[in-house]
């Protein structure tokens, strides 16, 4: 056959034919016989069964090994097949729709192929379960050759998750991950005021920059006040008649630090607190539910809870005027609720005969020579 419009001629009663070990290519299709049950066209030059070949309905049984097809032939030609042996050819990922496409046949050897073991593999190797023992020669024919790491594992150990398969529900997952981890900074943020912490440990940071960057002869902040005050301004009462008279009179002179006649003109309040805390032996913060309600009582517990912690120092000193029910202290308010947890406090009490104790703690608290 030359491969001429002319038609191939062959024996009518011609059913089995071996073509093997040849040099046969792709054009052998065009010329078989129309009759034949039984094809063995191994070891030879085939990469591709042509579109427009013959059909060949009675063909049961076709031989196709040691050839260089890249994929498993369609039974569109082959109506009749029933087994198909296609080992040793160059089949990375087969497909998956074999058994549909071709309904006939109850046994398939596809054993012996450089495998590429990846997500396109996934459907294939669930045929055998599907085909119920119609894949001759598993497992142990059926092996891994790509990629590296995975040659020689058997594909009944090859197994990736769905998600890892799955390009579309990769992409919603991360895009719900995405969405619930924004949603949880987002929470947490507001539930524990992060934004302001970081806005007020920015203002800490420029403030000591500023420090830093004094001119040499600048010793920087000495202690010039036995303490600094911090309170509401509802409670202002209470502080400039009963606190500072008492301590500030009588023996032991005591400096307090008052905002409103310590604080210097010009600056920030931010940087006015930092620098009156820093110049303070002490902080005396003043507690009552209308302390807990004052943004800038909050600036102050902060700034004087960072010197704590920065100079390893015990300056903080709570005076509960009020007691504060737990519920009223606001979320962002937790470090008032661990050092109240974890820190004693004066007790303002509500009998005179008492009072006396009670400064002569506080004094004691409070007690330091000033330079």
């Amino acid at each position: 056959h030359d491969g001429a419009d002319v038609k191939c001629q062959w024996a009518e009663s011609l059913s089995e034919l071996d073509l093997s070990s040849n040099q046969l290519a792709d054009a052998v299709f065009e010329c078989l016989p129309v009759n034949i049950k039984k094809l063995s066209l191994q070891n030879n030059q085939i990469s591709n069964i042509p579109r427009g070949m013959a059909e060949l309905e009675s063909l049961e049984e076709l031989n196709l090994a040691s050839n260089r097809l890249a994929d498993l032939p369609g039974c569109s030609g082959f109506t009749s097949l029933q087994f198909l042996n296609i080992e040793m050819n160059s089949i990375l990922t087969p497909s998956a729709d074999f058994f549909q496409s071709c309904p006939r046949v109850r046994e398939l050897q596809a054993g012996h192929n450089p495998f590429k073991c990846s997500c396109e593999l996934q459907a294939f190797i669930g045929l055998e379960r599907q085909s119920g023992g119609k894949l001759f020669g598993w497992p142990a024919a059926y092996v891994c050759e790509y990629p590296e790491g995975l040659r020689g594992t058997e594909l009944k150990d090859f197994h990736l998750s769905q998600l890892a398969c799955n390009t579309t529900l990769l992409l919603v997952t991360a895009l719900l991950l995405t969405l619930v981890l924004v949603a949880a900074v987002a929470f947490l943020c507001i539930y524990l005021d992060v934004p302001w912490y970081v806005r007020m440990t920015w203002q800490w940071t420029q403030t000591k920059r500023r420090a830093w960057h004094n001119p040499p002869g600048d010793q920087g902040p000495i202690l010039q006040f036995h303490a600094f005050i911090s309170y509401s301004e509802r409670d202002s009462l209470w502080v400039k008649n009963e606190l500072i008279p008492n301590l500030e009179k009588g023996e032991g002179c005591v400096q307090l630090c008052q905002h409103e006649r310590n604080f210097i003109p010009g600056k920030s309040i931010v940087e006015n607190i930092i620098n009156c805390i820093e110049k303070s032996y002490k902080s005396i913060f003043v507690l009552s539910p209308n302390f807990v309600q004052s943004e800038w009582c909050h600036y102050e517990l902060y700034f004087a809870h960072h010197k704590l912690f920065s100079e390893n120092s015990n300056s903080l000193i709570l005076i509960l005027l009020e007691p504060i029910p737990p519920y009223l202290i606001p979320a962002r308010y937790h470090k008032l609720k661990a050092l109240m947890a974890k820190r004693t406090y004066l007790e303002w009490p509500k009998e005179r005969s008492k009072r006396a104790l009670f400064w002569a703690n506080l004094r004691a608290a409070i007690s330091i020579n000033l330079p």
